[in-house]
């Protein structure tokens, strides 16, 4: 009951500081001056009431707070974390039959967070930031969770399409993701270059 108390306390604190009540009993002010002045008669109450209504109903809604995001190298330094801890895993799960695949795949990450003018680019595109985190932090360990997995029960139960098959298909897949990626991110600084390029020929011109 307290807590409903204070929740509603909360409430009714929050919509006394608010726009609607303070426009509302700014025109509910006027309405008194205007019943002092007899302007409203007999009937001012219901005068003042209908102004502090249209005063709350012209009011502009509340803007909600802007969320406290975090900042783009914060975000970064997290993704760094992710990729050394996905390192720690690797190093505790054992080899994998495609390790070569698997160590090219980590060094392009690695390379696309080392700090520098790779990872300026890749902190103003929010979108590569959660592709790369989402591999890194879910795709890269749950292929090579599920290679261990499955090669235990196939010792008992062989045959059908090799772990190791499966393991291979899924790393291709995710290279491919990681090398558009680093495509994209080389074709946004080659605009920048082409933009500064038009910019100095027009300045040139003019």
């Amino acid at each position: 009951m307290a807590t409903s108390r204070g929740a509603g306390g909360g409430a009714v604190l929050g919509y006394v500081a608010s726009r609607k009540n303070l426009a509302g009993s700014a025109c509910g002010v006027a309405g008194v001056g205007l019943a002092l002045a007899g302007g409203a008669g007999a009937h001012w109450p219901v005068v003042v009431a209908a102004l502090y209504g249209a005063g709350a109903l012209i009011a502009p809604p509340e803007r909600p707070p802007v969320p406290d995001l975090p900042d783009p190298h914060e975000q970064l330094a997290l993704v760094r974390e992710n990729l050394a801890r996905l390192r720690e895993y690797l190093a505790e799960a054992g080899p994998a039959p495609v390790g070569g695949k698997l160590a090219a795949l980590l060094e392009l990450y690695e390379a696309l967070l080392d700090p520098g003018w790779a990872a300026e680019v890749l902190a103003v595109d929010p979108e590569a930031v959660h592709a790369l985190d989402r591999a890194i932090r879910l795709d890269v360990p749950e292929c090579v969770d599920t290679y261990h997995r499955t090669r235990w029960w196939t010792r008992w139960n062989p045959g059908g399409e090799s772990s190791e098959q499966h393991l291979e298909r899924q790393l291709a897949v995710l290279s491919e993701e990681a090398e558009k990626l680093t495509a994209d991110l080389r074709e946004a600084e080659a605009r920048r270059q082409r933009t500064h390029t038009a910019y100095l020929e027009e300045r040139g011109r003019s």
